[in-house]
This record gives structure tokens, sequence and C-alpha cells, in this order.
């Protein structure tokens, strides 16, 4: 067991049993929405999960510790912090271990600390991807090359629609990564049910997307699965209002310079005042949708392993 790392004793005993656990992240927390719908929305995300059947585990790093499965006070303290506690990727970890700082785990960290753990499947927003004029700035997620090394399923509402999603599908094929469409056969853009881009495999059930999982981690393949899971119609926004609100913001981040770990929070805020609030109650929408899919992905998973032995 590495040496850093404390597993809540709810979520270590479900994974000892064999039950189904999901991993969540904890930017949201922190720098995906305002205090206190940021600390509501964790505790409502968990809840989901337990509803359908499955344990939640929130990651983060607490005072220097790899914490997979916070308690409440933790989650209320990161959410008071908002974007004051450190946005932790991969490359960051060994620095606030090292320092015994708080940070909120990013798609690539938690992903990286659920696998560590023993956890298979994780609920998210939505993932990061290849930025908008990446040919100039290079500027690329680190969850894709995440996704291209660990093995854990990420059920997403597609990439944040801040990104270029044509180029993010590009990188996540050149790194054998598998998209896979939940009931759409296009991707879907984080407020907007579709986009302009189709994927090559779509799956109706958890069962069956479940049944990938083990094959691609039994043949001994790398990496994880990307499952789209576009948010529900009722919450959805219009497409021509999403694509106006993102280009108003990326204009404002380019004139303010605004780059790097920075920009992803700035245009989520602007986007949301822009659209008067409606990107946040989406948000925490796909949210909570994506919780309930992972919960039953998960349980067919672990169904699956107990049938194998």
């Amino acid at each position: 067991m590495n040496p850093y790392l404390d597993i809540h004793p709810d979520v270590q005993q479900a994974l000892s049993k064999g039950r189904a656990v999901v991993a969540l992240e904890s930017t949201i927390i922190s720098h995906g929405m305002p205090y206190p719908q940021n600390v509501q929305t964790a505790l409502a995300v968990e809840a989901e999960v337990l509803a359908n059947g499955a344990v939640p585990a929130t990651i983060a790093i607490m005072n220097g510790r790899l914490v997979v499965g916070l308690n409440r006070q933790a989650i209320e303290t990161l959410g008071r912090l908002g974007t004051q506690a450190m946005k932790v990727s991969r490359r960051d970890v060994p620095f606030v271990v090292a320092a015994g700082q708080t940070g909120a785990t990013t798609v690539a960290a938690t992903m990286m600390l659920a696998a560590m753990a023993g956890i298979r499947v994780f609920a998210t927003g939505g993932i990061g991807g290849v930025h908008r004029g990446a040919s100039e700035s290079f500027d690329v997620s680190a969850d894709l090359q995440e996704l291209a090394q660990t093995p854990v399923a990420v059920v997403c509402a597609g990439a944040k629609s801040i990104l270029d999603l044509g180029l993010t599908l590009e990188y996540l094929e050149t790194h054998g990564v598998p998209v896979v469409g939940y009931q759409t056969d296009h991707l879907p853009a984080f407020f907007t049910q579709d986009s302009a881009y189709r994927l090559e495999h779509r799956l109706d059930s958890a069962h069956d997307i479940a049944r990938v999982m083990r094959a691609k981690w039994a043949m001994g393949l790398a990496g994880g699965v990307v499952v789209a899971n576009p948010i529900p119609a009722e919450f959805a926004l219009p497409r021509s209002t999403m694509d106006a609100a993102v280009e108003q913001a990326l204009s404002e981040a380019a004139a303010q310079g605004i780059t790097g770990k920075a920009s992803t929070p700035f245009l989520l805020a602007r986007v949301c005042e822009i659209t008067g609030g409606d990107s946040l109650t989406a948000n925490i929408r796909l949210v909570l949708n994506n919780a309930r899919l992972a919960a039953a992905i998960a349980l067919a998973y672990q169904g699956f392993l107990a049938e194998s032995g």
C-alpha cells in the first residue's frame, strides 16, 4: 500500500468486499462552482452514487495525505477554500505531498489516485482536452495523457465546451483511448447534448460498457475509457447560446492574458455569468446524471469480476 495514501474506512471495506465504488474529483468543489453550491453539489453527487448502489469516494490531497473518500468536514473545507485551494494535476502531486499542503485533484490526478486505491470507475463533469489555439500554445490537458496510461473508466458529459473537441478526439484516438457514446452517436459538448463530431463506438447499457472495460484490461491493454454521457435533454442549453458565450469568454481570456491552469476556471466562471447562471444549473444536473451512470457501470463491472472469480 502507498505510504501516503489514506482510504476512508467505508471505501476500504467496499473494496475489500468487492463492492462497486465510484471515484469523484475535488476540483469541481474548489474550482468548478461557487460556495455553497459546490459543497451542496458534492454531497448530492455522493448521495446519488449511494442511491444507485455504489460507494462514493471523493478524492483530494489533505495536509499532504492522498485521501480517497473525503469526510463531510474535508468537503466543506475545500468548498470554503474555493479557488484558494491548489489545483493539483499529476505533476503537482509530489510537491503538494512533500509540503504537507491541501489541494483539489483534477481529472488526471483523481484517476491516478483512484487507480492507486483499486477503483476502476470515476464520475466527473467533463474531461479536459486540447485547448483552442493549441497549435500556437501547445495547451493540452494532462487528463488526456492520464487516460492513455491509467486503467480507469471516466464517465463524463464529453469534453468541456470551451475546448477544441475535434482535436481532443484526435488526441485520444492517437493514444488508443476508446470514447464510448452512451446512447448517443455523437460526442456530447458538456452543456449541450451533442456536437458536430460523430463517435466510432456507441453502447446503450451500463452492462455493455462494463464488458468492454473487462475485455480491455483483461487483455493487458493500458489506459482508460471515456464514457460520454449526454446531459439530460431537459437541462441542456441551446448550442448557439453556448457557442456565443464560449467565444466571448475566450476573447476575454485572451485579452487578459489568462492561460494554463487558470484558463478553465476563468472560462467556466465567465460562461456562467454570461448565461445568467444557466450553465451552473446545467453543470450540476449533468454531474448528477454522470454519477448515476457511473454507479450502474461500477456495479456491472464488479459483477463481471465476481463471475470470473
